[in-house]
């Protein structure tokens, strides 16, 4: 595939084989992300484990310091004086049944993030096969299935995001904006390192990190040091 002269311009920036350190980095994406809209700052992690296997699943969520920069649409599936609490805490959309055949039959999707109260999720299982391929299930360990909707919503639009891996084993996030500095984008991408270090199934063997990297929208990816963001903690080493 042809790419762009202005990727191609952006990528002379780049050493293809250099592992960098997060701020050198950083400053680097700042100079490649030159599309004329705000590009999003994106974190690309593989890792060392087996998605398929349970006890190998690697899936949280973490605030991010500074926000994504996005303004995200939140629906709660609620009841009663719940509704009236997340509409209060600034949720966008919240009800109950009335919102499955609008979802199921009219292909509504007009938000990010789904929160449910746990007495409703029998309501929102009804909805997994068009929820569950988008991501947007929600999900206990996201912090998505939860009782207490304000704190939940609060952390969403502070700037919340979750992380899963995917097919290949690899997990895709955005980490904020072009228009972020620098200091803003490696808070956030430390803030979610962190997550996902400690995040580590008992059960993977060997090389946790088998590559990181950082990228913008439309510019090229910037492959970061593995080992920096492995504490001693980790106990894991890079091979």
């Amino acid at each position: 595939m042809k790419k762009g002269k202005r990727y191609t311009e952006a990528a002379k920036l780049v050493e293809k084989n250099k592992l960098y350190d997060l701020e050198e980095a950083t400053e680097i994406l700042k100079k490649t992300a030159s599309a004329k809209f705000d590009e999003t700052i994106e974190a690309h992690l593989k890792l060392g484990v087996d998605g398929r296997h349970a006890d190998q699943q690697v899936r949280g969520a973490v605030v991010l310091p500074h926000g994504t920069g996005k303004t995200v649409k939140v629906l709660v599936f609620a009841k009663g004086d719940k509704v009236d609490e997340a509409l209060a805490a600034g949720a966008d959309y919240a009800g109950g049944d009335e919102l499955v055949p609008k979802i199921q039959n009219e292909g509504w999707l007009d938000f990010d993030v789904v929160i449910a109260t746990p007495d409703m999720m029998g309501v929102v299982g009804r909805l997994g096969r068009v929820l569950g391929p988008k991501g947007l299930m929600p999900n206990p360990k996201a912090g998505t299935v939860t009782p207490d909707v304000v704190k939940a919503i609060n952390d969403v639009k502070a700037g919340k995001i979750e992380y899963r891996l995917d097919k290949a084993n690899i997990i895709h996030v955005p980490v904020g904006k072009a228009s972020f500095s620098a200091e803003d984008i490696a808070d956030n991408y430390k803030a979610l390192m962190d997550a996902v270090v400690k995040a580590k199934p008992a059960s993977a063997k060997g090389a946790y990190l088998k590559s990181v990297t950082i990228t913008s929208t439309m510019g090229p990816g910037i492959k970061l040091n593995p080992q920096k963001f492995l504490g001693a903690a980790s106990g894991t080493s890079e091979e």
